[in-house]
């Protein structure tokens, strides 16, 4: 379900860009290699859903022109700070907020999954589909329904570190709805924590589907479980979706 709060406010931006950075470091490799055609002729890529820019770094170190993107005022302000200017970061709203036309277009963090419905994960897939170049590459990552049948009753999982710590419980109130209640506690600069809660919905989508929803949009693609890179697979129940113009 869908609040008027914003995704990933101060606290819970920080603790990810602290704390789970290893997804980030897992698909890095595998995206800079299907990337590297359009590095070499100088490219623009357009990352969705950018988070911290923990992959912005990495696409940047690498050569890439890159447009770094997500809803998120406070991740964004992490991610200006990560890169400086090797990216023009700015903020896009899936699925309605246009897209620039480009080369190549990427994203972790299944950033779709955070849309309202089904509809609206179709809807943005298109989108993102209708702005890539003749030649574009398409990378990001979906939860499947898998992703939610694969974690039926999980327990809450905690974690801690130097100056925070979290707490996510989860919940599935429908087949294609995944829900997590997270609560972080932040050190602030006179040594007491602050507690804040968010609640995130994600909604779930048969990723076989996909393949023909973008081929309608001349974008040929296919549902893995990696990002070209056996030796770093996905977390069970999200695909990585590839597909090129």
């Amino acid at each position: 379900m869908q609040t008027d709060e914003p995704y990933y406010r101060r606290d819970l931006a920080y603790v990810f860009d602290q704390g789970y950075g290893f997804h980030a470091d897992a698909c890095a490799p595998g995206i800079l290699a299907l990337l590297e055609p359009v590095r070499t002729r100088q490219g623009l890529v357009l990352e969705i859903g950018c988070g911290s820019g923990l992959l912005t770094k990495r696409l940047t170190e690498a050569g890439h022109r890159v447009i770094a993107t997500d809803a998120s005022p406070a991740m964004l302000d992490l991610t200006r700070t990560a890169v400086g200017g090797a990216a023009d970061v700015r903020t896009l709203v899936l699925p309605d907020d246009p897209i620039p036309a480009v080369d190549a277009i990427v994203g972790i963090g299944h950033a779709l999954n955070y849309l309202s419905d089904a509809a609206a994960v179709r809807r943005g897939l298109v989108a993102l589909a209708d702005a890539l170049l003749p030649g574009g590459l398409l990378a990001v990552d979906l939860c499947d329904l898998e992703w939610g049948t694969a974690r039926e009753g999980a327990m809450a999982q905690g974690r801690v570190g130097d100056d925070w710590a979290i707490i996510t419980r989860f919940s599935r109130p429908a087949p294609d709805r995944f829900d997590r209640d997270l609560t972080t506690f932040v050190r602030g600069v006179d040594g007491s924590y602050r507690r804040e809660d968010e609640h995130h919905g994600n909604v779930l989508i048969d990723t076989s589907s996909v393949p023909e929803l973008l081929r309608e949009r001349g974008v040929t693609a296919t549902i893995g479980d990696s990002f070209n890179d056996d030796h770093h697979p996905l977390p069970v129940g999200l695909r990585s979706i590839v597909g090129r113009r």
